[in-house]
C-alpha cells in the first residue's frame, strides 16, 4: 500500500514550520515517495523552488496552499482548508486565490470567491481545527454533513475529501469523521500535517511557534504535542493498518494532480505605440529624432552604429522594451527629475543615448554594445536606472498607471533568520536573559554568509560558552536547526517586474505599499518564469546633485546644465588631485584620496580608470599605472597592434572591453564572439581555457600574428579576465563623481549645504563634514530661529546652519517657525513662544533650541532664556485661552511683556557639552582649546595634521568621545575610540597590550595626552595609540611606576599575600600597578605599598610572577 504526503508546510508558513523546501525534498527523495505536496499557510514563496526541487529529483510537484474560508458570504468566521492544484487551470486559480488572501481579503474567502476560482482544484479538510471538524466537534453532526455536501457542490464529486489523522491522537473527532464519511459517501484521506521534517525537530517547532507567538516556551503549556514530521511509508501503513483505503486514496488524489508550469519562456510586455505603428518602427523614428537632436547633423560612423544597434534590436525582439524604458524615462525629464548617467553596460548603447535613458555617448568613450546586447546570446537586456532617492516612487507610480496595477510590481524579498537572529530569537525563548543572548550573539564574527557552525569554529569564546552551559547547548542546537528560515517579507531595494498578461495568471501577488503589489516569488523565480524585470535604484547621490543645483539656480540665478560640463576641468581636476574628496562619490575613502593624491588626474580618463582597478585585486596595477601616466615607467604594449586600444589606459588592461577589442583586432572574432570568449575564460575552468585558446590562436594565425605572439596575448586575456572592470559602469559612475566634483570646485558654499542637508540625521557624518569645511576656510553661522531655514543654507558667504539638524526639532516644528516668521521677525523668547504653537515646539524643543544657540540673537544669555520658558509659556497660554477679547487689544502699543528671569551664564564646560548634545558637534568652542597652548608647549598637534602625517610618531590633546570595547579571537580586550579635537575627529585603535595598561584611563567624556603613530587601515585613516594621560596629569612630575600582571593562573590568597610581604619589605616613593589577568582589571595601590624600586625588590617579585610579568616603566 503506498502513499503520499498532500498537506505539507514548509519554512515559508513563516515561522509555523521548520521545514526548508530543499531538505523537504531530499528527504522525500530518501523515503522513496513519487509525489509530494506543498501547502503553506495563504502563500505561495516556496512554489518555484519546490516545483523545480522536485523536478531535478524525478519527483511530481503537487502545489497546493492552505487557505482560510469563511463559513459564509457575511465574512464572520473563517477556517482552513487544504487547496491542491490539479492542473495548470487549478494553479492559475491558486495564484489568485493565495492574492487575494494576501491584500484583498486578508481574513479569508468567500464562498462565492471559491466557488469562481473552483476549477481544477482539490479540497482537503485540514483534519483538526477545520470547519467540519468544528461542527463535529460541537457534536452538530447534521450541520457537519451539510457544510461537507456544500463544499462538495463547489469543488464538485471526486473533488473533495476529508482528512483522517488518526496519530493526532483525538479519537472521538477520527470516528466521526469516518461516520461522517460512510453518511455523505465523501471518502477520507490520510494525510500528515507535515510541519519539519524528522521527530527530533519538533523542538525546532515549538521554538518558532513560540518566537512567532512572542511567548516563552515555559509559558506555553507543555502539551503532549503530536508528531508533525515527514512521516516514512511503513510509520504512515502502521498507523492506518485499519484505514488501508485512506493511504490509497492519497496515491490516486496525487495521480490527477499534474502541474506544468513553463519556465524558461519570455513574457515581454508590448508599448502601447500611437495609431497601430509598430514597435520596430516607432523605435526607429524617435531614435533618429533623437540622433538629430544630440548631434544636428550626424556622421557617417553614428549613423552606422544606430542602424546596426537597431537591428539587433529588433531580431531579438526587445523593441518594445526599449519604448517602455524611454517612455518613463521621458516622464522623468518632462517631472524635472535627475537621471544618472547610466549604470552597467547599457552605457555602451547609442540607442540608450539617443532615446536619453543614458547621458554617455558610447562612439566618443569607446564603449560596446555588445557588452550590453550580445547578438550571439540571447538574453534580457538588463537597463537599471538610478534616480534621486526622493523621487524613485512617482517614476514606479507612473508606470503602475500607465500600465494598469495588475501589470506592475515590486519585487519580494525574505529576511531570513540569520546565525546572530537566530541565537536572539531562539535564546528569548529558551527565557535567556536579553544581556546574555546579545553577549553570545556578539561573539558570531560580523560577515555576510556566517553560519553558526562556522561561528563555533572560528570563535573559541563562543565554543567555550556553550559548553559551559547546558541550557545554552540546548539553545544553539535548535538555533542551528532554524537558521537561515525565512523569517518576515519585504520590498526588493529596486527591482519592479512589467508584464503583458494580468500578473495573477503568472505569479501570486501580495499587498505592497502606496498601491503597488509586491510578487510573491523572489527576483531569481521571476527569472524562471520569463518576466521583464527592470530596476528603478534610488542614489542619494543623485539626490545631491538635484539639490545642489536646484539651489544655486534659486539663489544665483545660474542654471547648471551637467550633461555640458567640461570633463577636463582645470578646477575640478586640481581638487580631485588634492584628494579633496568628501562627498564625492566613490572617491571618498581614505584609500582613493591617495590613490588621487600620487595619480593627480587631469581629465575623465583618470577618474574611469581608477574607479575600475580600485577593487582588490587589481589595485595592485594602479602604482604602474602611476608610474606610467607620469613618465616614471616606459608604457609597454604587448604588441605594437594594441596600442591604439591601451593606449588610455598606459598599456594596462583595465576593461572586460578593452579584452573584447583585443580579441577582435588579432584573432578576427566578432564582437558577440569576443564576449563569450571573456565569459567563458573568465570561469577559469580547464578544459573551456584550452578550447578557448585553440580557437583564438587559429584566429590569429588567420590574420598573420606568430604563435608565440597569439599564445602571449591570450595569457594576458586570461590573467585580466578576473581583473577586467565594465568600463561602461565605470564611465557612467566616474561622470557622477567628476559632476561633484565640479560642482564642489566651483560652488563651494552650496556643495557643502548640500552636502549637510543630506545626511541630516546623521551625527558622526555631520560632526566630519563640518569639521572639513572649518579646515577648508568655510564659515559656519550658528542656528537661529530667524534665519535657518529646513536645509543648510548659503548666507552671506558662509552656511547657515538647518533647524532640522537640531536633535528634538521636528520636521513640524520647523514648519510652524517657518510659518509664523514669514509675517515678521520674532523679536524674543516670549513673542516666539506666542507665535509658535505648543504642539510642534513643546518645551523639550524649545531647550534644544536654545542649547544649540539658535536664539542668542534675543540677546540674553542661554541660562536666562532657559530660567524664562515658564514665564513665556504661562504668558502665551494666558492671552491665547482669551483670543477673542484680547483682539480689541492687541494693538502694538499695547501689549503687556513679561519680563525674562535673568541668571548668570552656565559654566563653559556646560554649553559646550549642552551643544554637543544638541547638534552633535562642539560648535562655538571645543572643550580642548583651553589647554591648546600647554599642548603645543608639549609638542602636540592638531587631528588635521594628524591624519596627513602617516607612520610618524605623535602625540596629540584629544577628547575621547566613544569606546567599544571588543574581544579578540584570543579572548584579550581591546577597544576602538573616536578622538575630537577643535580640527576634527578620527578612529583610534587601542591594541589588548596597551589596553592592558590605559584601560583605567579610557572613559568617554575624557580629555587625554596621547601618544601613536596614524596609519591607513581597512581604507581609513586610524591612530594607533600607544601611551595616554589625563591631560590634568600633563605637567605633573614623571615619576616611575611597576606594573605587575597576575596570570589567572596564579589568582590566589597565598600568592597575594606573598606580593604584600615583599611590597612592604621594600618601602619608598614608587608607585605600584596590579593587572588581574582575569578580571582584565588594572588596580593602583595605596601610597603604603610604594616601594623602593631597587633591583633587588624586582628581582624577587620576577622570581615570584615571571620575568615577563613585572615591569618598571620610566615616563
Amino acid at each position: 500500500m503506498s502513499f503520499v504526503h498532500l498537506q505539507v508546510h514548509s519554512g515559508y508558513s513563516l515561522l509555523n514550520s521548520a521545514a526548508a523546501v530543499e531538505e523537504l525534498v531530499s528527504e522525500a527523495e530518501r523515503l522513496g515517495y513519487a509525489s509530494l505536496a506543498l501547502t503553506d499557510d495563504h502563500v505561495m514563496y516556496g512554489a518555484i523552488q519546490f516545483y523545480k526541487a522536485c523536478k531535478a529529483r524525478g519527483i511530481n510537484p503537487i502545489i497546493g496552499l492552505t487557505a482560510s474560508v469563511f463559513t459564509d458570504d457575511n465574512g464572520l468566521e473563517a477556517y482552513p482548508l487544504v487547496l491542491l492544484a490539479k492542473s495548470n487551470t487549478g494553479y492559475q486559480n491558486l495564484l489568485k486565490i493565495s492574492s487575494v488572501l494576501q491584500s484583498k481579503s486578508k481574513g479569508g474567502l468567500k464562498p462565492k470567491w471559491l466557488h469562481s476560482y473552483r476549477e481544477g482544484i482539490i479540497a482537503i479538510t485540514p483534519g483538526e481545527k477545520g470547519y467540519i471538524e468544528m461542527l463535529l466537534e460541537e457534536g452538530l453532526f447534521e450541520q457537519a454533513a451539510q457544510a461537507a455536501l456544500e463544499f462538495q457542490s463547489i469543488f464538485g464529486k471526486g473533488a473533495f475529501y476529508f482528512s483522517y489523522q488518526p496519530f493526532k491522537g483525538n479519537q472521538a473527532l477520527s470516528e466521526q469523521i469516518l461516520r461522517l464519511s460512510e453518511e455523505t459517501g465523501i471518502p477520507v484521506t490520510a494525510t500528515g500535517d507535515v510541519h519539519y521534517i524528522r521527530k527530533e525537530d519538533k523542538a525546532a517547532y515549538r521554538c518558532l511557534k513560540a518566537i512567532k507567538a512572542g511567548e516563552k516556551l515555559t509559558d506555553a503549556p507543555a502539551e503532549d504535542l503530536p508528531d508533525l514530521d515527514l512521516k516514512p511509508l511503513e510509520e504512515m501503513q502502521n498507523i492506518y493498518r485499519e484505514h488501508p483505503e485512506a493511504l490509497q486514496e492519497s496515491v490516486e488524489i496525487a495521480k490527477q494532480c499534474r502541474v506544468d508550469v513553463s519556465l524558461g519562456q519570455t513574457r515581454l510586455p508590448s508599448f502601447p505605440t500611437p495609431n497601430g505603428t509598430s514597435a520596430d518602427d516607432y523605435l526607429t523614428d524617435i531614435c533618429m529624432a533623437g540622433l538629430r537632436s544630440r548631434f544636428g547633423t550626424p556622421d557617417e560612423r553614428y549613423l552606422r552604429r544606430l542602424q546596426y544597434e537597431l537591428g539587433v534590436i529588433k531580431r531579438m525582439k526587445f523593441s518594445d522594451y526599449f519604448l517602455i524604458v524611454w517612455d518613463f524615462m521621458k516622464y522623468a525629464h518632462d517631472k524635472g527629475i535627475v537621471t544618472g548617467p547610466g549604470r552597467g553596460s547599457a552605457a555602451g548603447s547609442l540607442v540608450a543615448y539617443v532615446l536619453y535613458i543614458t547621458d554617455v555617448d558610447p562612439i566618443n568613450h569607446h564603449l560596446l554594445f555588445e557588452r550590453f546586447l550580445n547578438p550571439e546570446r540571447i538574453s534580457m537586456p538588463d537597463i537599471d536606472i538610478d534616480f534621486p532617492d526622493t523621487r524613485r516612487d512617482e517614476v514606479i507610480q507612473y508606470v503602475q498607471q500607465k500600465y494598469g496595477a495588475m501589470h506592475v510590481a515590486q519585487i519580494i524579498t525574505f529576511g531570513t533568520l540569520a546565525a546572530k537572529a537566530a541565537l536572539r530569537d531562539v535564546g528569548r525563548v529558551f527565557g535567556v536573559s536579553p544581556k546574555e543572548a546579545d553577549q553570545l550573539a556578539k561573539l558570531i564574527p560580523a560577515r555576510p554568509g556566517m553560519t553558526l557552525d562556522e561561528a563555533r569554529k572560528q570563535s573559541p569564546q563562543l565554543d567555550k560558552r556553550l559548553r559551559e552551559s547546558s541550557l545554552l547547548q540546548q539553545v544553539y542546537m535548535v538555533a542551528r536547526k532554524i537558521e537561515g528560515l525565512p523569517r518576515h517579507t519585504s520590498t526588493h531595494a529596486a527591482g519592479v517586474v512589467l508584464s503583458e498578461e494580468p500578473l495573477t495568471d503568472v505569479v501570486p501577488l501580495q499587498e505592497g505599499h502606496e498601491g503597488i503589489y509586491l510578487t510573491q516569488y523572489a527576483m531569481d523565480h521571476l527569472e524562471d518564469l520569463g518576466l521583464l524585470k527592470m530596476d528603478f535604484l534610488g542614489l542619494r547621490n543623485l539626490t545631491l546633485i538635484e539639490s545642489i543645483t536646484s539651489m544655486i539656480e534659486k539663489e544665483e540665478n545660474i542654471k547648471i546644465d551637467l550633461s555640458s560640463i567640461s570633463y577636463r576641468d582645470d578646477k575640478t581636476f586640481s581638487l580631485l588631485s588634492k584628494g579633496d574628496t568628501t562627498g564625492i562619490f566613490q572617491l571618498e575613502s581614505a584609500g582613493m584620496r591617495s590613490v588621487l593624491k600620487r595619480l593627480k588626474p587631469s581629465g575623465l580618463e583618470d577618474i574611469v580608470a581608477v574607479n575600475a582597478l580600485y577593487r582588490p585585486g587589481p589595485m595592485e596595477n594602479i602604482p604602474l599605472f602611476i608610474d606610467r601616466k607620469h613618465g616614471r615607467a616606459p608604457v609597454h604594449y604587448p604588441h605594437e597592434d594594441l596600442r591604439s586600444i591601451l593606449e588610455d589606459t598606459y598599456g594596462v588592461i583595465v576593461y572586460q572591453e578593452q579584452i573584447m577589442v583585443i580579441a577582435s583586432r588579432m584573432a578576427g572574432f566578432s564582437l558577440g564572439e569576443a564576449d563569450l570568449l571573456r565569459r567563458a575564460v573568465s570561469k577559469k575552468k580547464k578544459d573551456i581555457l584550452d578550447q578557448e585558446r585553440s580557437h583564438f590562436v587559429e584566429g590569429c594565425l588567420k590574420k598573420e600574428y606568430s604563435v608565440d605572439t597569439a599564445n602571449e596575448v591570450y595569457d594576458l586575456i586570461v590573467k585580466f579576465a578576473n581583473y577586467g572592470f565594465n568600463r561602461s559602469h565605470a564611465v557612467a559612475y566616474s561622470m557622477i563623481g567628476c559632476q561633484l566634483a565640479y560642482l564642489k570646485a566651483h560652488y563651494p558654499l552650496y556643495f557643502m549645504c548640500g552636502l549637510l542637508t543630506s545626511v541630516i540625521g546623521n551625527e558622526d557624518k555631520i560632526a566630519q563634514y563640518l569639521y572639513e569645511a572649518k579646515g577648508s576656510g568655510i564659515r559656519i553661522l550658528p542656528p537661529s530661529v530667524n534665519k535657518s531655514s529646513y536645509p543648510f543654507t548659503v548666507e552671506d558667504g558662509a552656511v547657515r546652519y538647518s533647524l532640522r539638524a537640531i536633535k528634538s526639532v521636528g520636521i513640524s516644528a520647523v514648519k510652524d517657525i517657518y510659518k509664523a516668521r514669514k509675517e515678521k521677525p520674532f523679536e524674543d523668547l516670549f513673542d516666539f513662544c506666542f507665535r509658535v504653537p505648543s504642539k510642534s515646539v513643546n518645551r523639550k524643543t524649545l531647550e534644544a533650541l536654545i542649547f544649540s544657540g539658535a536664539m542668542d540673537e534675543f540677546g540674553q544669555n542661554r541660562a536666562t532664556l532657559l530660567a524664562s520658558i515658564d514665564v513665556a509659556l504661562e504668558h502665551t497660554e494666558l492671552f491665547a485661552a482669551d483670543d477673542d477679547q484680547m483682539g480689541l487689544f492687541l494693538d502694538e502699543s499695547f501689549s503687556i511683556k513679561p519680563k525674562y528671569v535673568e541668571t548668570e551664564e552656565l559654566p563653559l564646560v556646560d554649553l559646550l557639552a549642552f551643544e554637543k548634545e544638541t547638534l552633535g558637534i562642539y560648535f562655538s568652542n571645543h572643550p580642548l582649546s583651553a589647554y591648546r597652548k600647554q599642548l603645543a608647549a608639549h609638542g602636540a598637534v592638531s587631528i588635521l595634521q594628524a591624519q596627513q602625517a602617516f607612520k610618524r610618531q605623535l602625540s596629540l590633546g584629544v577628547l575621547l568621545s566613544k569606546i567599544k570595547t571588543i574581544r579578540t579571537k584570543t579572548g584579550q580586550n581591546m577597544a576602538f575610540l573616536t578622538l575630537s579635537d577643535e580640527t576634527g575627529e578620527m578612529e583610534a585603535v587601542v591594541f589588548p597590550e596597551q589596553f592592558r595598561q590605559l584601560s583605567p584611563v579610557l572613559r568617554e567624556g575624557a580629555l587625554l595626552f596621547a601618544a601613536g603613530k596614524c596609519e591607513v587601515r581597512q581604507d581609513k585613516v586610524q591612530f594607533i595609540m600607544s601611551r595616554a594621560e589625563l591631560l590634568e596629569n600633563m605637567d605633573a612630575e614623571k615619576a616611575p611606576s611597576v606594573y605587575i600582571k597576575i596570570e589567572s593562573s596564579q589568582h590566589s590568597q597565598e600568592i597575594l599575600a606573598k606580593i604584600k610581604r615583599i611590597l612592604l619589605e621594600h618601602k619608598g616613593e614608587t608607585g605600584v600597578y596590579l593587572y588581574y589577568e582575569r578580571q582584565k582589571q588594572t588596580i593602583k595601590l595605596p601610597e603604603s605599598f610604594h616601594i623602593n624600586a631597587d633591583h633587588q625588590v624586582l628581582y624577587r617579585l620576577k622570581e615570584l610572577l615571571g620575568q615577563k610579568n613585572v615591569v618598571l616603566k620610566q615616563w
